[in-house]
């Protein structure tokens, strides 16, 4: 799923098989989250969680941590879709 730049900021919906995948992707997430210290505006809605990812301390603009939190949270994506056939 391609991410878009919308009123400055990068947002994607992740769609999952059901819930409990799409919660536990959020889960897996936060670990990483964490680690960057950079975190989403996120939404969980049954089987889609919608990530709004703009910097609100560099005025609510796009910036390197957004690109790098996007690509982060793909990549776990992906991982999970290796286990999941999403």
């Amino acid at each position: 799923m391609a991410r878009e730049e919308k009123d400055n900021a990068l947002v994607k919906t992740f769609v999952f098989e059901d819930f409990p995948t799409a919660l536990s992707w959020m889960v897996q997430c936060s670990f990483v989250i964490e680690q960057i210290s950079h975190h989403p505006e996120w939404t969980n809605v049954y089987n889609k969680v919608h990530v709004k990812l703009t910097t609100h301390d560099e005025w609510n603009t796009i910036t390197e941590k957004d690109m790098e939190l996007s690509k982060l949270l793909d990549n776990e994506y992906q991982k999970l879709s290796e286990w999941h056939d999403l």
